[in-house]
């Protein structure tokens, strides 16, 4: 079993000095946390893996392709492989859990 602490992690990322911290890497898979700060634009590039956003805490809106919407703790969207993608009107520092299926290369 691994187990994780999201503070814990968010220290570790913050202490990196990075947006994004890897903390599990499976053959199948990868989870990472994502940090953007309230007015932070999203430098993300389209992915080569399908991907999940859980919003641990914080608000902003998403546009995947042509497709809008707002998000908050608790939220979940998916992204498929190769999409458009971007966090914007970061109102709240946004904290994401995020996992790729297959691993993140």
């Amino acid at each position: 079993m691994k187990a994780f602490r999201l503070d814990e992690l968010e220290a570790e990322r913050a202490a990196n000095d990075g947006a994004y911290l890897q903390f599990l890497r499976e053959r199948n898979m990868s989870v990472g946390l994502y940090a953007l700060d309230a007015g932070a634009l999203d430098p993300q590039k389209p992915h080569r893996q399908d991907e999940v956003y859980f919003v641990v805490s914080g608000r902003a809106s998403i546009t995947v392709g042509s497709e809008t919407t707002q998000v908050a703790r608790g939220s979940v969207v998916y992204v498929p492989a190769g999409a458009e993608h971007k966090f914007h009107h970061i109102s709240e520092d946004l904290r994401v859990m995020v996992v790729f299926a297959p691993a993140e290369s």
